[in-house]
């Protein structure tokens, strides 16, 4: 029997070593079979000969044989896989996870199909107009936008924090149009912020109604007209008389101010920033304050004098997070209009010939295309980091700050390279690419505004 198991153990020996030089001959053989042949495709006299597509096939079959060789000899390395399972399915479990959910693709999916359309068509003349579409509002209520945000008690969709979610939805939108996208998530953003900080008293008031009346609007009115705005330095102010507060103050480029019937407005109160919800009456007055961008929106200006306001949150509200998660919504749209940026220039390069050939063929349009690819993924990766760890209750706020910055200044270049690619046409209003690079300025100048 000892014989018979040293003489196995010899056998199993003698085969593994025999497989190893196996493999080591066929990556020699490969590696200097692939070398020769790359040495030859370079040579010029290919050309002269005609034997260049011979040479190339050739080299490709190459390649694919021994790779097919390699994979073959190298099964013995995939014999556990319930361990190798079993590591993927800890690692689905991360903070950061790129797959998505089955839930979350059908969203994706909606809001695609939405985007493309609805939102697209409709962005030329509500830019032209200045006027936000009255009939997005039904399209909204027939997609159900709302239901995204509202808790599942009131009839919604939303059982738990769905962060990432959130920004797949202000992503996916934004590449039909940034501004219609800021318009029909300012709603969505109050609903979201009233969810995850609301008091109960704040949120037995409103979120019911958002459930029972679809025609509501709300906005934020957040910014305020200084130079290099700061958040956290307010000068709208809240004072507290007998438990109930009043605000006083100006705030500026509110997204739908005019139609809003509910406020979300920061003020400082007692030396710190806050938050108030606010409802509309003769106490706020307002100007139009058309912008550069975001034309669609109907940004004005609010005035607030003495105006009744309640508490947001209770002492579990954290100011920070609530500018943080605004900021990601504002990045998740800078990633989609740039997205829509890098596909019409695609497009718009394979069509448009100069010199008898497509100007993609000119490798300084095929580089800056490349780079906008470069950069999107960069902002998408950021901005999901952000999201992730916000999603998992963690700080996330360098995360989000790092976003913020990447994503102002990725999404200005490539709107200015998207119109240097058209060229004159990309001075004019006959290509979308104009409007995208005025839209997309505002990534930088935005704080909060929306909420994810």
């Amino acid at each position: 029997m000892v014989f018979c198991h040293s003489a196995c153990q010899h056998k199993t020996e003698k085969d593994t070593n025999g497989k190893t030089k196996m493999t080591n001959m066929v990556n020699k053989a490969q590696g200097f079979g692939l070398s020769l042949l790359t040495k030859i495709a370079g040579s010029e006299v290919l050309d002269q000969l005609k034997l260049r597509k011979f040479v190339e096939k050739s080299l490709y079959q190459s390649s694919k044989a021994g790779f097919k060789t390699l994979s073959q000899s190298q099964k013995a390395f995939k014999f556990n896989k319930n361990l190798h399972k079993q590591r993927l399915a800890n690692q689905s479990k991360s903070l950061f996870d790129l797959s998505l959910t089955p839930e979350q693709q059908m969203t994706c999916d909606a809001m695609d199909k939405f985007a493309a359309e609805v939102l697209y068509p409709l962005a030329h003349r509500a830019d032209q107009e200045e006027k936000f579409p009255a009939e997005l509002q039904q399209y909204s209520a027939d997609l159900g936008l709302n239901l995204y945000a509202l808790p599942e008690a009131l009839g919604g969709a939303a059982s738990e924090k769905n962060i990432i979610s959130n920004i797949l939805i202000a992503e996916r939108l934004a590449q039909g149009d940034f501004s219609l996208t800021a318009g029909l998530l300012s709603t969505f953003s109050v609903i979201n912020a009233l969810s995850q900080w609301g008091s109960e008293a704040v949120q037995a008031k409103y979120l019911s109604s958002f459930a029972e009346d679809a025609e509501i609007q709300a906005s934020f009115a957040v910014l305020e007209a200084s130079a290099a705005f700061n958040p956290f330095q307010l000068k709208t102010r809240a004072i507290e008389r007998q438990g109930k507060y009043a605000i006083s103050g100006e705030k500026t480029l509110v997204i739908l101010g005019e139609s809003a019937d509910l406020l979300l407005v920061s003020a400082e109160l007692n030396g710190q920033p806050d938050v108030f919800a606010v409802t509309r009456d003769s106490s706020i007055t307002l100007k139009k304050t058309p912008a550069m961008g975001l034309k669609a929106t109907e940004t004005v200006t609010l005035h607030f004098n003495n105006t009744p306001a309640e508490r947001l949150g209770d002492d579990d509200f954290s100011y920070t997070a609530f500018v943080d998660l605004g900021n990601l919504m504002w990045c998740a749209m800078a990633a989609g209009t740039c997205e829509a940026v890098k596909k019409y220039c695609i497009q718009y390069a394979n069509e448009r010939t100069a010199f008898g050939e497509p100007i993609s063929h000119r490798q300084s349009v095929a580089f800056m295309i490349a780079d906008m690819a470069i950069e999107i993924e960069a902002m998408r990766m950021l901005v999901l980091n952000a999201a992730s760890l916000a999603e998992a209750g963690q700080p996330f706020h360098r995360e989000a700050y790092l976003a913020r910055l990447l994503c102002a200044e990725k999404s200005m270049k490539i709107g200015t390279d998207g119109v240097q690619i058209l060229g004159g046409h990309g001075f004019t209003k006959e290509h979308p690419v104009e409007r995208w690079y005025r839209d997309l300025r505002a990534t930088a100048i935005m704080h909060s505004g929306l909420h994810a």
